[in-house]
């Protein structure tokens, strides 16, 4: 998407940031064979979603100001002739 700032937030940022951290905690724990720990890996990548969600919600995340996200009228299809 060219000219688009498709993931360029603090929240989505902040949000993969923790996720990728998690994901790390985790295949090192599946790698030692502690099942608790890998689990303990996959809490922190699903409090990295929980995480850049509410970033969204407090305004952090993308605003939807982009042409592409904009719904207008649209004039119907002619054809060439």
């Amino acid at each position: 998407m060219a000219g688009s700032s498709h993931g360029h937030t603090p929240a989505a940022w902040t949000g993969v940031i923790i996720a990728f951290i998690g994901f790390c905690v985790a295949g090192a724990f599946m790698v030692m064979a502690q099942p608790v720990g890998f689990w303990a890996g996959m809490g922190i990548v699903l409090a990295g979603g929980v995480v850049g969600a509410i970033m969204r919600m407090m305004g952090l995340g993308q605003k939807n100001e982009h042409p592409v996200h904009q719904v207008g009228p649209r004039e119907p299809a002619r054809a060439e002739g």
